[in-house]
């Protein structure tokens, strides 16, 4: 663990976390490390090595007390926020891990990457329980639906994929969710388990899974859709383009409602805070 705050660099992945009285934040960085930070005073809490490439994505548990990273060293690592060390190190992808989610009651982690593989982990043990095959190209994007039966995964084989997880069901996806025409780069459920897909067809797609319905899409960005997240009442989506912009539009009109510019030459992610008061946003400031 290092106290250096980080120079200029690139920052991939930010997730937020409120845990006891204080505000946490995560990011992942090019340069091999992870960083926390406490977003009240802006003070770097800790910074985390370990991996021989850059991080890919980071993603805290449910509960709070872990929290995974991926990278291009094709590992997943499981930290403990309280301590801020290393528990795990997930080998198994034989390619750069470009995604990794947890399930809701943050027993099991999904992983995906550049080998076309999804693979599901058992949290405390460290074991892979199931290999989720039939993308036909790699997977960049995952999340868990709210009840946890379902994973979705996006692929740049330009669809989407719920799989049926419950116990006893075969291994085999149930839906298969088609609309974009290019690399679906990012996902995100709400709480009441609808489902936002983003793409590098610039479009970002609103989806009732369990009907298959395509319920809004959203159009207006001129780049490829990076990162998406849904506001705490659902009522607003956050999405960002390889570009300084930021887009915030209404989920049920699909139209765009606000355009932030900030202090960041390209914008890499962004994410409500869970009183959905602020909007945190990371990427490159040089």
């Amino acid at each position: 663990m290092n106290g250096r705050a980080p120079g200029t660099l690139a920052v991939w992945r930010v997730k937020f976390f409120r845990r006891h009285r204080g505000e946490t934040l995560l990011t992942a960085s090019e340069d091999g490390c992870v960083y926390g930070w406490k977003t009240q005073s802006g003070n770097l809490l800790w910074r985390l090595g370990g991996h021989t490439g850059p991080v890919k994505f980071c993603r805290f548990s449910p509960d709070g007390r872990l929290f995974a990273s991926t990278s291009c060293d094709c590992t997943i690592r499981l930290w403990d926020v309280a301590e801020a060390k290393c528990l795990q190190i997930l080998k198994g992808h034989q390619r750069s891990v470009e995604t990794v989610s947890f399930s809701p009651d943050s027993k099991q982690l999904a992983s995906g990457g550049w080998d076309k593989r999804v693979m599901l982990w058992e949290v405390q043990s460290g074991q892979m329980l199931r290999h989720l095959a039939g993308h036909r190209d790699s997977i960049q994007s995952s999340d868990f639906a709210p009840s946890s039966d379902c994973l979705a995964t996006g692929s740049w084989d330009s669809t989407i994929r719920i799989w049926d997880l419950r116990a006893g069901t075969p291994t085999i996806f149930h839906q298969e969710l088609e609309g974009h025409s290019g690399n679906i780069s990012c996902l995100c459920y709400s709480a009441s388990g609808l489902l936002a897909s983003g793409s590098w067809d610039k479009t970002i797609h609103i989806w009732k899974p369990s009907t298959r319905s395509l319920l809004v899409q959203l159009k207006g960005h001129v780049t490829w859709v990076k990162n998406i997240a849904f506001s705490p009442d659902e009522l607003q989506l956050a999405s960002i383009g390889y570009s300084r912009m930021v887009n915030v539009w209404d989920c049920n009109t699909g139209k765009c409602i606000e355009t932030l510019k900030g202090a960041l030459d390209v914008a890499h992610a962004c994410t409500f805070t869970p009183d959905g008061k602020l909007l945190l946003v990371s990427g490159v400031a040089e």
